[in-house]
């Protein structure tokens, strides 16, 4: 891509509305443009790292055996009013009617609709268990929507719904995603801590939030360092080491404000390991047996052909949300190093260019093609400007690699940096074999 073809409307003024640098960040970029109080247009360069980022989602909830489907938007109230929460859930729930005057929802969450679902296509024991989820547009009517994707009304989030036999069978199941959830953050560059957490409206009695450190998170965390120091990747993907990587975790001291009770702090973490800081919440799970079941009479046959209420858990990442989580965690001095995993491109091409010269911008259109014949993803920077703008430029947008052609560049050596890091004089082969690390 030509950075003059690439529709990134840039602001060189901060935001007088944005208030956390996430938000500032994506305004100045052009990653988003907001259409209305908390809610956003997402524009090429922010939906491109959004859909990498659903794309790793995606790829984890499918190596623990998850199946992807879709869901409407749009509810009925009906299954809603079995389950009891259609009074219950409050404002944040956006009602409406369609022409025949039948109520309907805009979706903030999914456990009715996949309750239905499930009820009228599983009646045994025999085809359980089920892990299934969609990654799907949601509304819920903030009522002081803010900090721009990080608390807006409209998000794209991943939910995914188990369904089990029994409480042993839908323990494990819900051990599977939080294996799944370490993984996904662990891909995106981020180090997150489970927390045991309130159920909220979703309902149940275990729960745990996933939380990642940022200065400018909405919550107090309190932590035994201790949490920092365990890798999930040592972890086997059978049930007694799924288990015990959950054991481990939370057998572990950390908490929200929510749970914090300063007594227990002081006695179970030791002085020296006691960790206070911020956090932002970027997945959240839920076992809640049959809450939703039960009213909603999702009965299965059991082994012994009795009706029983089949054992179900919620399961949510809020994808929008972690574009700006990511921000947050990475965004420092005015620059921004998107994890390589994410970022919308691989390296960008930034040539010395006047109009009286174009000898430079010829060397970098010709490594253009050349990189982009080997698959990799690469931005060229054809725009006519100075070179100090240049930089600043493209240490907001946050590329990790650039390839800097300019007095420094000879014969088919260039300049190559990583961003935060020197740069080093690189033959083009050598950039490749870099960049394809």
């Amino acid at each position: 891509m030509y950075l003059s073809k690439l529709f990134i409307p840039t602001t060189k003024d901060l935001p007088t509305e944005a208030k956390i640098k996430s938000h500032q960040l994506m305004l100045r970029t052009g990653m988003i443009k907001q259409s209305s109080a908390g809610i956003y247009s997402w524009l090429p360069l922010g939906f491109k790292i959004m859909k990498k980022i659903e794309q790793i989602v995606r790829e984890e909830q499918n190596s623990i055996g998850a199946q992807e489907m879709l869901m409407p938007t749009i509810q009925s109230s009906e299954i809603w009013k079995e389950s009891g929460r259609y009074d219950d859930y409050g404002e944040e729930m956006l009602r409406i009617k369609d022409r025949q005057g039948r109520e309907m929802l805009y979706g903030p969450t999914n456990e009715e609709l996949i309750t239905d679902v499930f009820r009228s296509s599983v009646k045994s024991y025999k085809s359980l268990p089920q892990l299934l989820y969609h990654i799907q547009w949601k509304f819920r009517d903030e009522i002081r929507p803010r900090f721009g994707v990080m608390r807006c009304k409209e998000f794209y989030m991943k939910d995914a719904y188990s369904f089990d036999l029994s409480d042993e069978d839908a323990k494990k199941s819900y051990n599977k995603m939080f294996y799944s959830y370490l993984k996904t953050f662990s891909r995106l560059n981020l180090k997150a801590i489970p927390m045991a957490a309130d159920t909220g409206p979703i309902g149940g009695d275990l729960s745990h939030e996933f939380v990642i450190i940022a200065e400018t998170g909405e919550s107090d965390v309190y932590a035994d360092k201790k949490i920092f120091e365990i890798d999930p990747n040592v972890y086997k993907f059978n049930d007694s080491s799924l288990l015990k990587m959950r054991e481990d975790f939370t057998k572990i001291y950390a908490v929200t404000d929510e749970k914090f009770k300063k007594e227990d702090f002081n006695k179970l973490v030791k002085k020296e390991n006691q960790i206070i800081t911020k956090g932002i919440e970027v997945g959240h799970i839920f076992y809640f047996g049959d809450k939703y079941s039960k009213p909603m009479n999702c009965l299965i046959d059991d082994k012994s052909g009795k009706k029983t209420s089949v054992k179900m858990g919620s399961y949510g990442i809020g994808v929008s949300r972690l574009v700006g989580a990511v921000v947050e965690a990475k965004y420092n001095s005015s620059v921004m190093k998107w994890p390589k995993s994410i970022s919308p491109f691989d390296v960008v091409i930034i040539p010395s260019i006047s109009k009286n010269n174009k000898e430079n911008l010829e060397k970098a259109e010709k490594i253009y093609n050349d990189l982009k014949k080997q698959n990799i993803d690469v931005l060229l920077d054809d725009v006519d400007e100075n070179m100090s703008n240049k930089f600043k430029k493209h240490d907001l947008i946050g590329v990790p690699f650039q390839i800097i052609i300019g007095s420094k560049s000879k014969g088919n050596n260039f300049e190559f940096k990583e961003l935060n890091s020197e740069s080093e004089i690189l033959s083009l082969d050598n950039i490749k074999i870099k960049l394809k690390s």
